[in-house]
């Protein structure tokens, strides 16, 4: 299975960006979207559903136009749902989760940090409750994670370690949950393939960082350890435009 991940900051916009020529040029199992900012009645049938492929939307409630994820699957999965079971998780549209025969699949949009003191806090809970979930999950089939993480797990997957020592997405204690997953049977699929720097899933528009290369790594495809041996491939695209953010991808001998 050919598996993608892409935060594509603004599904609309993305559309408008060529996001459709990517999308059908690929054409991958399933495609997996973060921060899509848009509700169901935003979208054409043809977006939410297109064609070959069956779409599952999970759009903040909470406040319109933010968050936001989707799975477009070429490949029916058995079952689906949205969001994580405790509703204190609920309401900004940060998870789909869709299951096949071989394995879990959760799409997630983790929060980010930026705001302050309070909603570092509310991100490191997620954090907790979405390992919780995995594991949960895990009792009965391994699991695949992917999506847009906000934070760059080790001093090598971002240009600037040393600046960024405090920098939302590079605090300590959101590295050390990154950490903690890894510790719990988890596996970062692209440092498999990948041992050097250099590479990037997500460039600041505001400072034109991306034709200097000046990025982060915060976009990823995890597997429980049970499906270490099923990962063929594990890469980047970062060629491809049409949002601050590159795809990933991942395919599983499965």
């Amino acid at each position: 299975m050919i598996l993608y991940s892409w935060n594509v900051n603004g599904f609309r916009a993305a559309a408008k960006k060529g996001f459709w020529d990517w999308f059908s040029e690929r054409r991958a199992d399933v495609v997996c979207l973060q921060e899509t900012k848009a509700s169901p009645e935003q979208l054409a049938p043809t977006d939410l559903d297109p064609e070959g492929y069956v779409g599952f939307w999970n759009s903040a409630t909470m406040k319109k136009g933010y968050s936001g994820t989707a799975c477009l699957c070429r490949v029916p999965p058995l079952n689906h749902r949205l969001d994580m079971p405790w509703d204190e998780w609920r309401g900004e549209g940060r998870l789909v989760h869709v299951e096949y025969p071989a394995f879990h699949l959760l799409n997630c949009y983790f929060p980010n940090s930026g705001q302050g003191p309070v909603r570092l806090a509310y991100k490191l809970g997620f954090y907790q409750a979405f390992l919780d979930y995995c594991e949960e999950l895990r009792t009965k089939k391994p699991v695949v994670f992917c999506g847009d993480v906000n934070t760059a797990h080790r001093p090598i997957d971002l240009h600037d370690p040393v600046g960024n020592a405090k920098s939302s997405g590079f605090l300590p204690e959101e590295r050390e949950w990154v950490d903690r997953f890894v510790a719990a049977g988890y596996v970062d699929t692209f440092r498999l393939f990948t041992e050097d720097g250099g590479h990037y899933t997500w460039w600041d528009y505001r400072t034109r960082a991306r034709p200097k290369n000046i990025g982060w790594r915060i976009d990823y495809f995890f597997v429980s350890e049970e499906l270490r041996d099923k990962v063929a491939r594990a890469w980047i695209e970062p060629e491809v435009m049409g949002s601050d953010h590159c795809p990933v991808g991942l395919e599983l001998s499965v």
